[in-house]
């Protein structure tokens, strides 16, 4: 975050300077006064909502994310010798400065297509998942970036807002569908993100965050985003309610069987 350029000491009016003895004048004495009890209602204000606790907590527990994210549901088992296709736009030591948790794993069907799974979780995610977005590390990492668009990925429990996008790197072409959640909400923009961590800054908590991502070696962005959102259905089927809320966003069946 920017910190606040230092205020100038002089003026630019052409005022006559105030007498700094207390209680020059009636007008000096109003001011003193304004002046003092902003400063102590800042001190109080401060005081109070200074973020005490994150906001995955109590209410909804840290997540653990190597015991939500099973290793088979539906068609899809993981691929541990597959786990370097994963693509890690940074270093581990600055995955470890970023991030509390970081996932990556690589799931065949058992039909024979590979998906592979990366998700970033932080306790405190004041500017570090947002400030590393898929479509600024790709590009990072030397990949080329062809498109980046809003999508929308369907599951039984509703839809999730996120964003599509279609890289390579020499023959690797790599599509990628991600999103982010703060807290149990899935976020479409910054500016939503700071009206919710404004409105967690003032009950005392910090928010925290989840990069999902998924993407998959294929020539057919069309055909991976299909394939990457079945993908998503089978993983939220398979984990418990708190935990596809904290994944996705998402709770109950949009549309309960009768």
């Amino acid at each position: 975050m920017a910190t606040p350029s230092r205020a100038s000491a002089s003026s630019a009016s052409g005022d006559a300077p105030v007498d700094a003895r207390a209680g020059a004048t009636p007008a000096g004495r109003r001011t003193t006064l304004v002046l003092g009890g902003a400063m102590l209602s800042a001190a109080v204000l401060g005081s109070v909502a200074r973020p005490r606790a994150s906001s995955a907590s109590p209410a909804a527990p840290r997540l653990q994310l190597q015991e939500i994210v099973p290793l088979r549901f539906g068609a899809w088992a993981e691929l541990p010798a597959q786990r370097a296709q994963v693509v890690n736009p940074q270093t581990q030591q600055l995955l470890d400065k970023l991030y509390s948790q970081v996932l990556s794993r690589t799931y065949g069907h058992t039909d024979g297509y590979r998906v592979m799974l990366s998700l970033a979780y932080g306790d405190d995610q004041r500017g570090g998942l947002q400030a590393h977005r898929p479509e600024a590390c790709y590009p990072a990492q030397g990949f080329t970036l062809h498109s980046n668009a809003e999508g929308s990925i369907t599951t039984p429990y509703g839809r999730i807002p996120g964003r599509r996008l279609s890289t390579s790197l020499r023959q690797r072409r790599e599509p990628v569908t991600y999103w982010f959640t703060a807290g149990d909400t899935v976020i479409r923009s910054r500016l939503q993100l700071r009206l919710l961590e404004a409105r967690l800054w003032l009950t005392g908590q910090v928010p925290d965050g989840l990069l999902f991502r998924v993407s998959s070696i294929d020539d057919q962005p069309a055909q991976a985003f299909e394939r990457h959102d079945a993908f998503v259905a089978n993983l939220l089927q398979a984990v418990s309610v708190r935990d596809r809320t904290r994944l996705s966003g998402l709770g109950e069946p949009a549309h309960p069987p009768a």
